[in-house]
Order: structure tokens, then C-alpha cells, then sequence
């Protein structure tokens, strides 16, 4: 027995109801049986040869990265663009997107968050004015076709063999990660090739690339060339952790700086966004709060100088001149590819391309010292290509 969407063989998650066999791994998606056939979605092709509208020219090092990238996938290859965050992996990928459009291709974009799903499809709709681009979320199912599909990796059960170039943000983030039903139909999903984005590959994705199954391209440059924010790590008590968070919002603040407190758990983000309120403007976000996307545009609009959340936030959100606090940074939620996407979220600003991350932690634990040594070994990586 085998389950034509997920490739389970596990006879133990297979249920028998009516006379038939179906899969119970990936019933979540809706039941089907042992040996039924999945037909390919009917989507819209357009064949379209323009190209994106920037505000500004990409630099050289993206340039040459986004030419090996499409270089590669015209070869049939599929890519991992191994980039550091804010280096600006989104705008890598229009190339490609325009190379395969040109050609009548279904281009999709998926990723692990519905919230990041939202903030790519706005991009995309500046960058490519003339076509249509739907994003399929929660809460956003109405629409599942246009030009561009932006989607969550939830979202891709609606599109089996449906895309040419298959681009897979967020590579590494949960659900997706380690998630054999969700990778089982994402592969589905595409009949061309894959470009998948990470600034912190698992050890699955860089064996493909060992292994020469898939091609890597790298660039750890930020457009403005100035390096990535290593954090400072501060050891003491969560007492002092707490007076310091409050201290730092406060000083930010007046500075007209907003601030990202990053916390554990909800229960953490619940009482530290009453003392803050005390002091400032202060909200919180996390994965059962309703209201998520009104909260994201209050800060966005600077209508407030602190967010309070968990690492819900710690992909995609882009604020110009963000600093961020990490509170318990030596909890175990708080990983080595978090930290780093986390930290990732300062200095993305022409404008303000420094910025401060803030550790505070009552031990540094080893995902703190690995984020600390990655982001240094980027930041060195670059300086070593510009002595050449």
C-alpha cells in the first residue's frame, strides 16, 4: 500500500473504512484512499517577458547571484540560495521568476508563515505591477490563482503538478522543516525545479548539495555592505534581565528607535507587556492572537514603540530601524537558526544599517555561542571577498 500524496508506506497509518484503505498521515488534508490518483490543478498560464520595478539596482554581488541561480535552474538543477538575512534573498529570485514567466511557466512561492506570505505577496505586487498576484493563507482562500501564487507549504495540498518553479522560503523554518508529509507535497506540487531559500540550511539541505543532488549558491553580503549585527550577550538573572529590557525599550524609544522584544513563551510576552506599558507604547504578538495582522500594522505605522513576541515574528517582518531584545535567550526555543533569523531582523535599513540585538540570558547556551560564531564567520566571510 501507498499514499499517492504523502509516499507513506507505514501500514500501521493506514485506516479501512467501507471496503477501502486511506491514509491517516496525511489526513489532515483531506481523506484519500490507498491507490487513488491525484489530477493535476488547472491553473491560468500566462506567457509574460517583462521585468520587476525596484527602487533600486541590485548590487553586484546580487547580480552575479541571481544569474547563477537561474543559470542553474535553466539546467534543470535545483538551488539552494544560502543568504544571510536582509541580504536580500526575495529580489535574488526575480530573475528567475521573470525567466520562467517568459516561457508560459507557473511560477509559486511558499513559506512556512502565513504572516511572511502576506509581507512577499505586497512585495511582489510593487515589484511586478503588471501581473496578478493572490496570496492563499488563513483567511485568504478566496482567491487561489493568479500570475505569481504565494502560498503557505500548508497551502500547497491545492496544487498538485502545478508549478514550474517551485520557490520554497523559509527553508529550514517550522512546520516544514523535518515535516515528511509537507516536504512529500511540496515535491508534488512541482514539476520543474526547486529554489529553495535559507540563511540557516539544516544539515538534510547542504547534504544534497555534497551529495551534488542540488546546487548552492551563496551570498552573505547585505545591499548596503555594512555587516551584520552580532548580538551582545548579557549573563544575569531574569530579574535584571527584566529591569534591562525595560531600560533598553525606554532608551530606544527615545530615540524615535522601535523595539522587538523577542520572549519564550506566551506567558512570558503576557505580564512583561503590562510593566512594559508602564514606561511605553506596548503590544504583543503570538500564534493564538487574533487580531495579529492590526497589531503588525500599529507598528509598522510606528503607533508603537515596542512588540512584545515570540518567535512567530522571527522570519520575514522587516521594520526600518528595528532593535531587538531577546528575553531568556537561553530557553530551548530559542535555537541556533532562531537566534540568527532574530538577529537578522536589525540593520536591514540604508538608512540605519547598525542597529542594536540584545542577548540577555542566564547562561550562554550552545545555540547562543553557535548564533554569535555563524553570524562572525558571515561578516568575516564577506571581508575576506572584498581584500581579493
Amino acid at each position: 500500500m501507498k499514499c499517492n500524496r504523502c509516499q507513506n508506506e507505514d501500514p500501521k497509518l493506514f485506516a479501512y473504512d467501507h471496503g477501502v484503505y486511506y491514509c491517516r498521515k496525511c489526513i489532515d488534508f483531506s481523506r484519500l484512499e490507498v491507490n487513488e490518483k491525484i489530477k493535476p490543478v488547472k491553473l491560468m498560464h500566462k506567457t509574460w517577458k517583462g521585468k520587476p520595478k525596484l527602487d533600486y539596482e541590485l548590487t553586484a554581488s546580487q547580480k552575479l547571484a541571481s544569474h547563477d541561480v537561474y543559470k542553474h535552474l535553466s539546467n534543470g538543477k535545483d538551488v539552494i540560495l544560502y543568504a544571510s538575512t536582509g541580504a536580500g534573498k526575495t529580489e535574488i529570485c526575480f530573475e528567475s521568476i521573470c525567466g520562467y514567466l517568459a516561457q508560459g511557466k507557473k511560477v509559486g512561492f511558499a513559506i512556512s508563515r502565513r504572516q511572511v506570505v502576506l509581507e512577499i505577496a505586497t512585495r511582489l505586487r510593487k515589484a511586478f505591477p503588471e501581473l496578478s498576484i493572490c496570496e492563499v493563507a488563513q483567511g485568504y482562500t478566496q482567491i487561489t490563482d493568479a500570475d505569481i501564487i504565494v502560498c503557505t507549504t500548508h497551502q500547497l495540498y491545492r496544487y498538485p503538478y502545478a508549478f514550474d518553479l517551485l520557490i520554497l522560503d523559509e527553508l529550514d523554518a517550522f512546520p516544514f522543516a523535518g515535516n515528511e508529509v509537507l516536504q512529500a507535497i511540496a515535491n508534488q506540487a512541482c514539476v520543474g525545479q526547486k529554489l529553495m531559500l535559507s540563511a540557516t540550511p539544516d544539515e538534510e539541505s547542504m547534504r544534497l548539495v555534497e551529495e551534488k543532488k542540488t546546487e548552492l549558491v551563496c551570498l552573505f553580503e547585505r545591499p548596503h555592505k555594512h555587516p551584520l549585527i552580532v548580538p551582545k550577550v548579557i549573563q544575569v538573572s531574569v530579574f535584571l534581565q527584566v529591569l534591562i529590557v525595560i531600560y533598553e525599550c525606554i532608551k530606544f524609544c527615545r530615540d524615535n528607535k522601535q523595539t522587538l522584544v523577542f520572549v519564550p513563551r506566551k506567558r512570558d510576552g503576557t505580564w512583561l507587556k503590562m510593566i512594559l506599558n508602564l514606561f511605553v507604547k506596548t503590544s504583543l504578538v503570538h500564534s493564538s492572537t487574533e487580531n495579529k495582522d492590526e497589531i503588525l500594522d500599529c507598528f509598522r505605522n510606528k503607533e508603537l514603540d515596542v512588540l512584545v513576541c515570540t518567535t512567530l515574528l522571527e522570519r520575514g517582518i522587516t521594520i526600518p530601524s528595528v532593535q531587538v531584545v531577546v528575553f531568556k535567550g537561553n530557553h530551548s526555543v530559542f535555537t541556533t537558526a532562531s537566534l540568527i533569523q532574530i538577529f537578522g531582523r536589525v540593520g536591514r535599513s540604508f538608512k540605519d544599517p547598525k542597529g542594536e540585538g540584545i542577548c540577555l540570558c542566564q547562561f550562554s547556551s550552545q545555540s547562543i555561542k553557535d548564533c554569535v560564531y555563524q553570524i562572525s564567520k558571515m561578516n568575516d566571510t564577506v571581508y575576506a571577498a572584498t581584500k581579493k
